[in-house]
Formats: structure tokens, C-alpha cells, sequence
């Protein structure tokens, strides 16, 4: 009966497992699309998906029994270690798909840039954590924090993976902008950004230019670079307001929808669950997102409201960027479903991220350990 009235089980009592709740659905909707992608077999994705989520969510359960505290005095040397692993890449780092990503560690390979999008967020909050109110925008106190984004921005456009540059290079700005520093210097730095657009077009890749102007008129090339997004249209746009239904989908089953399980895994659902499926997906992305907002504003401190919020918003980026990008109103940059899409790296990252976000839940809901 004492190991039933312990303290660890009251800290678990105080963990939202009603958010937990929300994320089990996501991910077991996305073994579902999965399952059919790969034409009604667990193999080769669903069922690896499944005990990979089982894992991870035991991962992030634990994670978010630590105490905030305790991550805001590790935020610099995970900062340092994820700089070292960007650097890794750079000198021994595995090469998939002609990108040099990954760190081959023998039983697993690590993308650093991906847990670099939650360290980003998570070395901003320490920072601004110890700033004073009124000083966010002096150069003292800005140029340091813009030098903490360049750094892994710079190291992962050398990659390159323009996806997760930006995601991180999005996180930082969030942090930025919610820690305090003024709107007008944000309107400047679009101002230089869209001013430069030209020389920095000359730094892209072949197929990174290619992916832009097929975002313009993916018409252009319909058979070629347009390839990709004009199936994915089509798999949505015939998916109606219901769907085809279950394992009837014709643009997936018949391979003319490329990266199916990944990147274009939200066209694959479409299709077969229609309109009423996408909304039912966005309606509980939703509300983990409005959960996130809600733990932030609970917060007790500047470091927790930071990163509960930075967090949420890097959530949203992915989000965003995904389904934007599958219905043609971004350009393809490699980004994936959170919970949906297979890969490993990914699912990682993001459960990573709740776990820390429910740790800062759990925190504020009673006293202190």
C-alpha cells in the first residue's frame, strides 16, 4: 500500500493524461493511413510505427517527470552537445538522398539538426530567463541571442536542409518575439531578408530552386519537378468531403503518389477519409496546440512560459509547413506529419517536445517536488 501512496505516484497522477489521450489517437489514426499506404499489410511501416510511438511515449512520460529546473540548468551543455553533433555531420556525417544528415552511431543514425529545432528554443528561454525586462533589444543582449541562431542555421544549410533551417531559424524568432524584443526590428529583418532574396537565390541548389519555382506553377513541369504536388492535389481534391474509404485509394495504390508514408502522407489520408478526416486530424492537432498555449500561461516563470510556448509554436511550424506544402501552398521542403509520417528522427523530436511541454504541465499543477 506505501508503494501505491508514493510520491512518484502522485507525480503521475499530476501528469495530462488527457493530452496523452489526444496523442495516442493521432498516432494510432496514423498507423491507420500506414496501414493502407502500404496496401493493407503492418509491414513495412505500421507496425515498426507502433512499437517505435509505444517507446518513445514511455520516453517522453519520463522526460516529463523531470523537473523544469533541471532543464534549465542542462540547456547550455545540450546546446553544445547538439553544435558538436552539427559539426559531426559535417565531418563524418552519413550522406541518404545526396544530403550529408546523419550521424551513424551504430545501432541508430541521429539527425541532430532535428533535435535542434527543440534546442534552439531551449537555449533561448535559459537566456532570456536571466534578462531583465526593458533590455531584450539592446545590441548586448540581441546580437548574443542572434549568434545562438546562426550557428546551428548556418551549420544545417551547409547540409543542406533547408526545411529544418528554417524550422529552427522559426523557433528562435518565436522566442525572440515572445521574450519581449520589439515588433519594428522583426519588420526590418523581413525588409533586409526580401531585399537579399536575389543573392541568396544563387546560394541555392539546383533542386532547391527547382522546388520554389514549381511552388509558383507547379503546372510547368507537371511530369517532372511538379511531379509531387500535382499528385498530391489530385489525391486530395478526389478524396471529396468523405473519402474514397479505407484501403480504396487510387492515387496511393497505384504509385502515383510519391513519398506516400512520408512527406505526402497527409494527401494519402485525404484521399480515403476525405474532408471529414482532415478536419477530424487538424481539429486534435489543435488541440494539443491550445493545450500547449494553456500550459504556458500557467507558468510560473519566464524560462518555463518560453519554452512551453517555443515548443508549441516549433509544433505548429511542422504542422504548417506540412499540410501547406501537400496542398501546393508552400513550397516542398522535406518536412513531415508529426505522429503521421514515418521516420524516426521525427516522431523523436516531437515526443521529446511533449515531454518537456508536460513536464511544465505537471509542474504547475501542485507543489513542487
Amino acid at each position: 500500500m506505501d508503494l501505491l501512496n508514493g510520491p512518484w505516484v502522485s507525480q503521475l497522477t499530476r501528469l495530462p493524461w488527457g493530452l496523452v489521450s489526444i496523442v495516442c489517437a493521432i498516432a494510432g489514426f496514423g498507423m491507420v493511413v500506414l496501414y493502407s499506404a502500404a496496401g493493407g499489410s503492418l509491414d513495412p511501416w505500421a507496425l515498426k510505427q507502433g512499437i517505435r510511438f509505444a517507446v518513445l511515449l514511455g520516453a517522453a512520460l519520463a522526460l516529463a517527470l523531470v523537473p523544469p529546473e533541471r532543464w534549465l540548468a542542462l540547456a547550455w551543455p545540450i546546446y553544445g552537445v547538439l553544435l558538436l553533433a552539427l559539426l559531426g555531420v559535417e565531418l563524418v556525417g552519413a550522406v541518404k538522398g545526396g544530403s550529408q544528415r546523419w550521424l551513424d552511431l551504430g545501432i541508430i543514425q541521429f539527425q541532430p539538426s532535428e533535435m535542434m529545432k527543440l534546442g534552439i528554443v531551449l537555449i533561448l528561454a535559459r537566456y532570456y530567463h536571466y534578462v531583465p525586462k526593458g533590455y531584450e533589444t539592446r545590441p548586448e543582449v540581441l546580437l548574443p541571442a542572434l549568434g545562438l541562431i546562426a550557428l546551428p542555421v548556418g551549420l544545417v544549410m551547409l547540409q543542406p536542409d533547408l526545411g529544418t533551417a528554417l524550422s529552427i531559424l522559426f523557433g528562435g524568432a518565436v522566442v525572440l518575439f515572445l521574450a519581449g524584443v520589439r515588433l519594428w526590428l522583426f519588420g526590418a529583418a523581413a525588409a533586409g531578408v526580401a531585399a537579399l532574396l536575389p543573392v541568396a537565390w544563387n546560394f541555392l541548389h539546383d533542386y532547391q530552386k527547382r522546388r520554389v519555382l514549381i511552388f509558383l506553377d507547379p503546372e510547368s513541369d507537371p511530369r517532372g519537378a511538379g511531379y509531387h504536388i500535382t499528385q498530391s492535389k489530385i489525391a486530395i481534391g478526389s478524396g471529396g468531403l468523405t473519402g474514397k474509404g479505407f484501403l480504396n485509394g487510387t492515387q496511393s495504390h497505384l504509385d502515383y503518389l510519391p513519398e506516400l508514408h512520408t512527406d505526402f502522407v497527409f494527401a494519402t489520408m485525404a484521399e480515403e477519409w476525405g474532408l471529414m478526416g482532415g478536419m477530424l486530424v487538424i481539429a486534435l492537432y489543435g488541440m494539443v496546440l491550445a493545450w500547449g498555449i494553456r500550459t504556458a500561461v500557467k507558468a510560473r516563470s519566464q524560462f518555463q512560459r518560453l519554452l512551453a510556448l517555443g515548443l508549441t509554436a516549433t509544433l505548429f511550424f511542422y504542422l504548417a509547413i506540412n499540410m501547406m506544402m501537400v496542398m501546393g501552398l508552400a513550397p516542398v521542403v522535406g518536412i513531415p506529419l508529426p505522429l503521421i509520417s514515418w521516420g524516426g528522427s521525427a516522431m523523436l523530436t516531437v515526443m521529446v517536445l511533449l515531454g518537456l511541454v508536460m513536464g511544465i504541465a505537471r509542474a504547475n499543477r501542485g507543489p513542487k517536488w
